[in-house]
């Protein structure tokens, strides 16, 4: 129904507003929509995909829909840090034409893609760094893991001993050789996880 107003007159006690009875017959049916509404008629309680207790109002999970959204009407103010977790989100529904250009920055990557680590033992562990340091102390055997199809990493290696890559690295002919005399940079893609690689090795001039 619509809102029924109360009249109140034109100025206090002109005699031109509702008696107190019609008043208060307004001011039930006025509730009563309200309770009507967002309850049962007697208690207010809403239900159903979206629920209030406490004062707090909760949304069923898949409640709120695409169509139900303008665009851009969830800004990243309005969500708490962390709030969106990944089962939270359908398979494959974040696409490419959901990401704005250049909207994914270098700080948003992952330390597989910008960062650099010193090597302490034999194993390049590929999730860790894209870059990775050492010199030789003794003849070294490398060891790999972690190695997605795709992925790249560098090693910056010296040192005058002799330096072993795994068997799944095939280092393409025109390439140089490791020279312990001086520093190489050995670059290595994968081209089927840790099943093969190719690497291109050169020395410093």
């Amino acid at each position: 129904m619509a809102k029924t107003a109360i009249n109140v007159g034109s100025s206090a006690n002109d005699g031109t507003g509702d008696p107190l009875r019609t008043a208060m017959q307004s001011t039930n049916s006025n509730i009563n929509e309200i309770y009507s509404l967002f309850g049962d008629g007697t208690t207010l309680a809403v239900s159903g995909d979206a629920t209030v207790s406490a004062g707090a109002l909760t949304i069923a999970a898949g409640a709120v829909e695409n169509s139900m959204l303008a665009d851009d009407a969830v800004g990243a103010d309005e969500l708490a840090a962390d709030a969106v977790v990944t089962a939270s989100i359908v398979d494959s529904n974040v696409t490419t034409a959901k990401i704005a250009d250049d909207n994914v920055t270098y700080a948003k990557l992952g330390a597989e893609f910008t960062t650099a680590a010193a090597l302490s033992g034999t194993e390049v562990d590929w999730a860790t760094a894209t870059t990775f340091t050492k010199t030789l102390g003794a003849n070294t055997t490398l060891t790999f893991a972690n190695v997605s199809t795709g992925m790249q990493v560098n090693l910056v290696i010296s040192g005058n001993y002799t330096l072993t890559l795994p068997t799944s690295v095939k280092e393409l002919t025109n390439a140089s050789t490791y020279d312990g005399t001086g520093e190489n940079l050995i670059s290595i893609v994968s081209t089927n996880g840790n099943t093969e690689q190719f690497a291109t090795i050169n020395k410093v001039a």
